[in-house]
């Protein structure tokens, strides 16, 4: 099953069922995804209906179609946005960039931060900030969304409240981040409005490449039009999503609706390129002594997908230029 959240208007927008082709999407009774999130069970045996009709063409005088730039992130605003950083080549790296040591608990206990969920920004909205200083980088994740999750479940359980995949950039603002780290009370301002797929899919929908918690399918990054990562997101992650749950939830539980992130997607291969920014910078570090991409600028481009094994988009794409925020 394949949803999405239309503009309305409202702050959380109207959720829609969206064709598997991505082609076109119906309306479903002025709900939002959060409404379902909160009695996943009620709603969704109902929708994966609406949705099989929908595909079948038994819907075609209720279609319409999709226009990405018309839809909100899946979740527009959300209870909690928990991080994770679960690809260990990529925490050794960006460590490495910032003269920093890997935790001594790298491979036994995951990396999570808490971001801001109040405003998420829309597939195709700009990356808007006051100064290319900032080191502006986009981060290419996969994530998930939960349904109620008690606190104390363990791996074994964790799969069955994973309810919806999706794949998100969340922006870094890296020249911001050690001074803040130095603090000892972790991210804040150098973690803005993170950027979510059009779609959110149902784990299903994946067939064999969901398996142990992971998307086991390459997420490639355009950057400025030129391939710059397509680093296969399965393997690589030491933490599955399984695991992750079973971290954050030690002491607390999750609300429905919660959203989950991988961390950024990275492989060792260094054929397969990278997610971000910060990662290349550190390869060059390694190799010639310098850094010599630079962090993004105002006009930059990034693109964001996931494709099938059939070649077909599986969560859209997410399409964004870096701009100049006016106060």
């Amino acid at each position: 099953m394949k949803l999405a959240t239309l503009d309305n208007g409202t702050r959380d927008g109207v959720l829609v069922i969206v064709s598997q082709d991505n082609q076109h999407f119906i309306k479903v009774d002025g709900t939002t995804l959060q409404n379902v999130m909160d009695d996943w069970e009620k709603h969704s045996s109902t929708l994966k209906q609406q949705y099989e009709k929908l595909n079948k063409g038994e819907l075609d005088s209720e279609k319409q179609a999709v226009d990405v730039k018309n839809l909100l992130s899946p979740l527009p605003r959300a209870y909690e946005w928990i991080d994770g950083s679960a690809y260990i080549n990529h925490v050794v790296l960006v460590r490495k960039a910032r003269n920093a040591e890997p935790p001594a608990t790298l491979k036994t206990d995951p990396l999570v931060y808490q971001g801001g969920s109040g405003k998420f920004l829309r597939p195709t909205e700009d990356i808007r900030h006051f100064s290319e200083d900032y080191g502006i980088d986009f981060e290419s994740e996969v994530c998930v969304i939960t349904d109620d999750v008690p606190m104390g479940t363990t791996k074994e359980e964790a799969a069955k409240h994973i309810k919806l995949i999706l794949i998100c950039n969340d922006v870094s603002l890296r020249n911001l981040i050690p001074k803040e780290l130095e603090k000892g009370f972790g991210f804040l301002v150098s973690k803005p409005s993170t950027a979510f797929s059009p779609f959110a899919i149902t784990p299903d929908e994946l067939g064999d490449a969901w398996k142990d918690g992971r998307v086991h399918l390459p997420l490639v990054t355009v950057y400025n039009g030129n391939l710059f990562g397509n680093p296969d997101a399965g393997p690589a992650m030491f933490f599955g999503f399984n695991e992750l749950i079973q971290h954050v939830t030690q002491t607390r539980a999750l609300t429905a609706g919660t959203i989950i992130g991988s961390g950024t997607v990275s492989n060792e291969d260094r054929s397969k390129g990278s997610s971000c920014l910060a990662e290349k910078r550190m390869l060059e570090k390694i190799d010639s002594g310098n850094f010599v991409t630079p962090f993004m600028k105002f006009g930059d481009t990034v693109e964001i997908e996931m494709k099938d094994a059939n070649g077909n988009s599986l969560f859209g794409k997410i399409s964004q230029k870096v701009a100049k925020a006016e106060k």
